[in-house]
C-alpha cells in the first residue's frame, strides 16, 4: 500500500488489572512490558497507545493483545483515526514535567 493511501489509526489499550498479590503484580508488569515491546507508549498508568498504518495493523495488534491477556482484570481497545487523535485535548491541573499538551505530535514510521 503506498504511503499516500495509508489510513493511519491510533490504537488505545485501556486496562484495569488487580495488583494485590505478588502474582497479580507480576502479571500486570508482564502485560505492560508486552505492550511496550509491541510499540505502545504509556499515555497514563493504565492507558497505552500506538499508531498503526491501517485497520489491518489494528487487527494484528489487537490479536496479539488477546493472545496475551492476563487471567484477571479487564482490557479494552479502541481504534481512532489520525484526525480524531489529533483532536484529543490534554487537561491538567498543575502541569507535570512529563505532560505534553496536545498538538506537538511527531509521527515516525
Amino acid at each position: 500500500m503506498p504511503a499516500e493511501a495509508a489510513r493511519y489509526m491510533w490504537l488505545f489499550c485501556f486496562f484495569d488489572l488487580p495488583v494485590k498479590t505478588k502474582a497479580q503484580r507480576k502479571a500486570a508488569a508482564q502485560f505492560r512490558k508486552l505492550l511496550l515491546g509491541d510499540g505502545f507508549n504509556m499515555l497514563q498508568l493504565s492507558v497505552y497507545v500506538r499508531v498503526c498504518r491501517d485497520q489491518d495493523g489494528v487487527e494484528k495488534h489487537v490479536a496479539r493483545i488477546c493472545k496475551h491477556l492476563p487471567k484477571q482484570g479487564s482490557v479494552r481497545t479502541l481504534a481512532v483515526t489520525e484526525r480524531q487523535y489529533a483532536r484529543m485535548r490534554t487537561l491538567v491541573g498543575e502541569k507535570q514535567a512529563h505532560e505534553k499538551p496536545g498538538g506537538d505530535q511527531l509521527l515516525l514510521l
